[in-house]
């Protein structure tokens, strides 16, 4: 049997405790480059891990391997109240790290198309 909806409860400040559902939703591509029609369902979510409430006057990022997204980068910086408090460890490989030549340090933003 397939799971058809999830029932989700709220936890924000704003309607604590009620109780949604999230449907699964019929979706079909519109590439006119495709000899065929693809359809799928998926329910309306992605993975994420939030703090979005806790502010602090110190913030590590350890970014052993790559942001899930720009965004998820954004709010982990955006954690500090003061902006000189950050520290971020990003460790070197191929596709983040130290750049050639120069003493910049950056992370790879990976974005997946196929979440939206």
């Amino acid at each position: 049997m397939r799971v058809m909806k999830f029932g989700c409860q709220i936890v924000s400040e704003c309607n604590r405790g009620d109780v949604v559902f999230l449907p699964r939703i019929k979706l079909a591509t519109s590439d006119v480059n495709l000899p065929f029609v693809l359809n799928r369902r998926q329910f309306p979510l992605i993975p994420a891990c939030t703090m979005t409430q806790q502010i602090a006057d110190h913030v590590g990022i350890y970014l052993d391997e790559p942001a899930f997204s720009h965004g998820q980068l954004y709010v982990a910086l955006s954690k500090s109240r003061i902006p000189n408090h950050v520290k971020i460890y990003t460790k070197t490989s191929e596709v983040q790290g130290k750049l050639l030549n120069n003493e910049k340090y950056f992370p790879q933003n990976v974005v997946y198309q196929e979440v939206f």
